[in-house]
């Protein structure tokens, strides 16, 4: 039973690493992308070729795999941002980049094109995903709270004011989308070494949406609610796993209900932290005092 669990986390924190790139990128500069799921695929495929054809140390590889999604970052990046696409424009842009991606992926010869990878080795053990996870969380948490952090928060609530502040609005969205797509390359490299075998149809424009669905339903401005919302649609279909195809409609209710119920996301522009969880023990120990 441990091992199902095992495996079932494992999988969510590697998504749960794509996601809080992406919610550093959607989050915080307010734009929307529906290709990540092409940065997971360059990042699982060359960490994966990596150590499967040229034998480089996995913690290389998966540097390398971040690395390599980074600059992939920039070639949609720079001239999208550059020419200042905003909202639907930049999301549909980002969509056939993801697709363009996946065929480029089907038709390459050291990808073994749409028969996939196989026999990976597999590096990627829990304790390596839980560590590699909480270092992500760290540095996104960082980015946040950093200068740079801020100028992406006045460029999502007011990019004209922030302009005319002096930020550079180019500079610092290709800066988010790049810490975006390392994020989700080095989340595609851990998938890769997890599973053990990858081919491009994993990588399609639906795990983009849901992870774009998980940073929306997290809350937008938030690291921990996009965490929690990952956490919570990994689990949501191995529990009602028994109601067969039932959970998929459960699945996609759950979300509608999040969206009406609470439209701002989960935990809307605020973060889980040690202090919450203080406040909410010293409230609950004040009540008891006056009840008794």
């Amino acid at each position: 039973m441990w091992y199902y669990v095992q495996g079932v986390l494992a999988l969510a924190m590697i998504n749960v690493i794509s996601v809080v790139g992406l919610a550093v990128f959607t989050g915080f500069t307010g734009l929307f992308s529906l290709g990540h799921a092409a940065f997971i695929a360059i990042g699982a495929y060359t960490a994966a070729i990596s150590t499967y054809f040229y034998e480089v140390n996995f913690y290389v590889a998966l540097l390398l795999g971040g690395l390599m999604a980074g600059l992939v970052s920039l070639i949609i990046g720079y001239p999208t941002l550059k020419a200042k696409l905003r909202s639907d424009y930049f999301a549909i842009a980002t969509l056939g980049f993801g697709e363009a991606v996946r065929v480029i992926l089907e038709n390459l010869d050291i990808t073994q094109g749409a028969r996939g990878l196989p026999g990976i080795k597999v590096y990627s053990t829990f304790p390596v995903v839980l560590i590699v996870t909480l270092i992500v969380i760290y540095v996104a948490r960082n980015f946040v709270f950093s200068r740079y952090g801020r100028m992406a928060i006045a460029v999502r609530e007011d990019f004209t004011a922030a302009e005319m502040m002096g930020i550079n609005l180019f500079k610092v969205r290709l800066r988010s989308l790049f810490f975006s797509a390392v994020c989700a390359g080095v989340g595609g490299g851990l998938f890769a070494h997890y599973i053990s075998f990858i081919q491009p149809s994993m990588f399609t424009g639906v795990q983009s949406t849901m992870l774009t669905a998980a940073v929306v339903a997290g809350g937008m401005g938030s690291i921990t609610g996009p965490i929690a919302a990952a956490l919570i649609f990994a689990a949501i279909p191995e529990v009602l796993r028994v109601a067969n195809m039932w959970r998929l409609v459960a699945y996609g209710f759950i979300l509608v209900a999040i969206m009406v119920l609470r439209p701002q996301g989960i935990f809307g522009y605020k973060e889980l932290s040690w202090k919450t969880f203080s406040g909410l023990v010293r409230k609950t120990s004040r009540a008891k005092g006056g009840a008794a």
